[in-house]
């Protein structure tokens, strides 16, 4: 049986919004190749309701938006990097309405939101949908584009180095990647010149988690098994505003809820609980907010906490949130007159694989931009609506370093097609199933909002055991995008406990029992293969 193999230019793994940035740029001189896990909306890109974080405003500046992000990233930013990226936002934002992102506008200005954390309004948007309005005209330029072929339904297994030369070498370069196509049930060789990883985060690590369901920390995955550094995995961001449903298990409240005038409210006690925990209240920064949601629920044994915008005015509240507003409703939750049910949800991994100012990795020839890398940019916590932004602007960053660098990068080697010889097709696909469940939930148990060694330390016995299992099971059975999925899950997860066991302070999204307090140095931790 013959193995399909293809070769391009340069290959993007991920279709949000910072591989089709990317794609966009490269495509003015390249032939490039985007796989998309599902269908080419189906990333977290789409889901981003908040916005772009930008300094726009009269009387703010770049210096304050540096600040912000530092303040929220715990100090464990690189300052560097946020100066680098709070620089290009408005070239950035520029650029997106030239696209044709609708973005919404207050007369010949564009209209500005705040968010927790932000000492200025520099959020711009588009209604409480701005995540689906980029990816729209994204996708809709990169189809337009003749250089760049989009393929969807392509899961990605491993990726191509050295290692899988016809003529083995330890050389360390990636030369593309071996994918699942789910339109064949065949694994597919590409190849390419440049490896670009905007495969998103690993939020489906846990049981509740606003990320959509392809999250599974594939790229991280993929490129520690190749020899990247991985960092930060320990700082996981919990959006504080979930909505708490029981059918619908992962719609996100924005921030921009709690930045309009929502207060948070205690459902049996019917008082706000927010200036209790936070002089800021409300507009706490996530994790803070998240960790008073996580208290407030455990000391009353509530499943839920309220968000209450409804003493605004009706036609303020639809205005703002159109699509929040309508969702809630086919619900039986008008938010104009009542309260909505929230829990806190893991939202954002902030952690990821080590990459450099034009979005290097370790290995000669891959790239990773977006939340699957560690840029330096969030530190601790990731400041609202700075997530868009790092897209954008390290996109375009490793487009120009291909670009820069094109005649050094040497043109892929022959390399061995994938090889099925020795397995079979599963009879056990409830073992999957099983395991992807337990993962999740102990997680979300035991690596949770706030931790303690003891419950790290269990959660480290379980992945120990499950390693085992999925091995044996990925080792004698055909490949399937269950599996696939299943195997970086659970190296996704090792990962973050790991270094959640390494770190011995509480700071930013870490919060440990154990070590409450914050060491006087910030110090990334970084995981070594």
């Amino acid at each position: 049986m013959s193995y399909p193999t293809a070769q391009t230019d340069i290959l993007v793994i991920g279709s949000g919004a910072a591989g089709l940035t990317a794609a966009l740029h490269l495509a003015e001189r390249f032939r490039v190749t985007v796989l998309a896990k599902g269908a080419l909306n189906e990333g977290s890109t789409a889901w981003a309701q908040g916005g772009i974080a930008a300094v726009l405003e009269p009387g703010d500046t770049f210096d304050n938006h540096v600040e912000d992000t530092m303040v929220a990233g715990a100090g464990l930013n690189d300052r560097a990097t946020v100066e680098f990226v709070v620089e290009a936002a408005p070239a950035a934002i520029e650029r997106l309405a030239a696209l044709g992102v609708p973005f919404n506008m207050d007369g010949e200005a564009l209209h500005l939101t705040r968010e927790g954390g932000h000492s200025h309004r520099r959020i711009v948007h588009v209604d409480d949908a701005t995540g689906w309005a980029v990816q729209e005209a994204l996708i809709r330029a990169a189809k337009a584009h003749p250089n760049i072929t989009l393929l969807p339904d392509m899961v990605a297994v491993d990726l191509a180095t050295s290692r899988h030369e016809e003529r083995y070498s330890g050389a360390g370069n990636v030369w593309g990647v071996y994918a699942f196509n789910r339109a064949t049930d065949r694994v597919e060789l590409h190849t390419a010149r440049a490896t670009i990883l905007a495969t998103g985060g690993a939020g489906r690590t846990y049981l509740f988690s606003t990320a959509p369901r392809g999250a599974t920390g594939d790229g991280i995955a993929m490129a520690w098994r190749a020899g990247c550094r991985v960092s930060n995995m320990e700082f996981m961001q919990f959006h504080p505003t979930c909505l708490y449903n029981l059918e619908v298990k992962n719609f996100l409240i924005t921030e921009a809820v709690r930045g309009e005038g929502g207060k948070l409210m205690n459902p049996t006690t019917g008082k706000i609980f927010m200036p209790y925990y936070d002089p800021r209240a409300e507009l706490a920064p996530r994790d803070i907010v998240a960790r008073a949601i996580d208290a407030e629920i455990k000391r009353f044994g509530l499943d839920y906490v309220h968000l209450d915008i409804s003493h605004m005015p009706p036609e303020f509240v639809r205005g703002h949130f159109p699509n929040i507003y309508e969702k809630l409703l086919g619900l039986g939750i008008d938010m104009t007159t009542q309260p909505i049910p929230v829990v806190p949800a893991q939202h954002y991994t902030c952690g990821g694989v080590v990459i450099d100012r034009d979005g290097r990795t370790d290995l000669p020839g891959l790239y990773a931009v977006g939340e699957v890398s560690q840029s330096g940019l969030h530190g601790a916590n990731r400041l609202a609506s700075n997530s868009l932004l790092e897209c954008f602007v390290f996109g375009e960053a490793a487009a120009r370093d291909i670009s820069a660098r094109w005649d050094t990068l040497p043109p892929p080697p022959a390399i061995r097609p994938w090889d099925e010889s020795r397995v079979t097709d599963s009879d056990e696909e409830v073992v999957i199933k099983q395991n992807w469940t337990e993962i999740r939930r102990f997680m979300w148990n035991y690596v949770g909002i706030v931790r303690s060694t003891k419950r790290l330390e269990r959660a480290r016995h379980r992945i120990a055991m499950l390693n085992e299992e999925v091995a044996d099971y990925y080792g004698h059975f055909r490949v399937t995008p269950d599996l696939i999925e299943l195997r970086n899950l659970l190296q996704s997860a090792d990962l973050i406990v790991r270094s959640a066991l390494h770190r011995r302070e509480s700071r930013g999204l870490h919060y440990t029992l154990d070590y409450p307090e914050t060491a006087a140095e910030a110090v990334d931790t970084i995981l070594v293969p």
